[in-house]
Order: structure tokens, then C-alpha cells, then sequence
């Protein structure tokens, strides 16, 4: 397997880990919760699942042959939440969800060096997927968080769970040494 073919198999992966980590966190809410925010300056779950997949279906479109920044993305748009239902939100997810994998599945070895734009600023495929898997995992990381805040009873960990480390790591130690994705077990264990 080639660098690039093992580079476009890691970042699914990983794309995928984080994904489920949004939906694990999503799932431990009631759905009204999906809709709080604290203060003016604070978005809801839902308002950061709209901007989310705004970012998506606008990046990965036409993907290798529009600019990223489609014409008609309304990113201000994507912070006021019009959205009224779990149902709605969880629809709003994987419709960018669906475009984005859709996008990065599509995608061969051979053109991840090739030049895509983003407001008229040339990335590699390779810095545009880097971007988002900076971008998407933030905003996740976010989702998360909140999440743990609304819970009204114990959450259920998403990760190593707390003053679990060393059994954790005891049973990772355990095993012969192996190359894998780290999101490989991970993966397994949330489902």
C-alpha cells in the first residue's frame, strides 16, 4: 500500500471516529437539549451541526473543480438555528456527512497533490482534507463538551473513562505489538 492510499485510508478513519463521537454525545441528550445555548455568544448543538454541514456540502461539492466557498452558501445563515426537531437536526448532520464522505471516498491516491481553492486560496487535496480534519473534530470537540454539560444523569464516557486509565492501558499492553489505526478499536468499542 502506498503512503498516499495509507494516508486517504487513515484520514476515513478518522473522519469516521469523529463522526460517531458526535452521534454517541448526541444520543445521551433529550432532544430539546439539542436546541440550549447559555448565552448570546454561545451556539446550541444544533446551530454548530447547521454551520458543520454548511461547511461540508460548500467545501465538497464539485470538490476537485469549484472553489470551496460555493456562491450560495449562506455561512452567517448557518448560526441562526431554524432548526425545530432532533429529527431535522440528525437529518441536517448526515446530509453533510453524506456529501463530504461521499467526496473523500471518490477520491484517488494520485490526487492529493492536485490544487483545489477555497475563497481563490490554492490547497493541496492532501492540506484541504488536513484543514477539515482540524476544522471538524473543533467543532465535535464542541458538541461534546456541551453534551457532558446537559446530561441530566451520568454520562456515559465517549474515551477512556475517568480513573480508568490504567486498565486501559494495561489491557493495551497486554497485546503483541500491531500496526492499525488507533480509530480501529475505537470504532469497535462505540458501536
Amino acid at each position: 500500500m502506498s503512503a498516499d492510499t495509507s494516508y486517504l485510508e487513515s484520514v476515513k478513519k478518522q473522519f469516521l471516529y469523529y463522526k460517531m463521537l458526535g452521534e454517541k454525545a448526541m444520543d445521551q441528550l433529550e432532544p430539546e437539549q439539542l436546541f440550549v445555548s447559555v448565552n448570546e455568544d454561545t451556539n446550541s448543538i444544533a446551530t454548530i451541526i447547521k454551520h458543520i454541514s454548511g461547511n461540508m456540502l460548500s467545501r465538497w461539492t464539485d470538490f476537485l473543480t469549484s472553489d470551496g466557498e460555493k456562491e450560495w452558501r449562506n455561512r452567517d445563515a448557518e448560526f441562526e438555528n431554524d432548526l425545530q426537531s432532533k429529527e431535522e437536526v440528525l437529518a441536517t448532520w448526515n446530509k453533510g456527512w453524506d456529501c463530504f464522505l461521499d467526496a473523500l471516498n471518490s477520491l484517488k491516491a494520485e490526487q492529493l497533490s492536485d490544487i483545489i481553492y477555497i475563497r481563490n486560496e490554492g490547497h493541496t487535496v492532501i492540506e484541504a482534507i488536513n484543514r477539515q480534519l482540524a476544522h471538524y473534530p473543533y467543532h465535535i470537540g464542541q458538541i461534546v463538551f456541551y453534551a457532558k454539560q446537559l446530561k441530566n444523569s451520568s454520562w456515559d464516557s465517549l474515551s477512556i473513562p475517568k480513573n480508568k486509565s490504567g486498565n486501559y492501558n494495561a489491557e493495551k499492553f497486554a497485546k503483541e505489538k500491531e500496526i492499525k489505526n488507533f480509530t480501529d478499536d475505537e470504532l469497535k468499542r462505540l458501536k
